[in-house]
């Protein structure tokens, strides 16, 4: 089983920045993708990031060149990096990872943007 926990939301105002934290309860090594989704509410989990084992990144449309995903596996810890953020960012933001043909969620943390 995998535990993600993830931590760093917040309110933040339009055009500010936040990172995310997604804290693993086990080795990240043997994942071979760990992402980022985001859900408000009444709306289906939108995919926002992907990183791969060997670090590659790949990004939704809405948040390329605003968004940085980033995995340190000896920390079993996936970063999101935000920056300039919009009022659309607002969402509950989740860590996934499939392991062992299994799904796992983490709680989420929501990410507020509002003046």
């Amino acid at each position: 089983q995998v535990q993600l926990v993830e931590s760093g939301g917040g309110l933040v105002q339009p055009g500010g920045s936040l990172s995310l934290s997604c804290a693993a309860s086990r080795s990240i090594r043997s994942i071979y993708a760990m992402c980022w989704y985001r859900q408000t509410p009444g709306k289906q989990r939108d995919f926002i990031a992907r990183i791969t084992t060997t670090g590659s990144p790949s990004y939704a449309d809405s948040v390329k060149g605003r968004f940085t995903i980033a995995r340190d596996n000896a920390k079993n810890t996936v970063y999101l990096q935000m920056n300039s953020l919009k009022p659309e960012d607002t969402a509950v933001y989740l860590c996934y990872a499939q392991y062992a043909s299994t799904n796992y969620w983490g709680q989420g943390t929501q990410v507020t943007v509002s003046s």
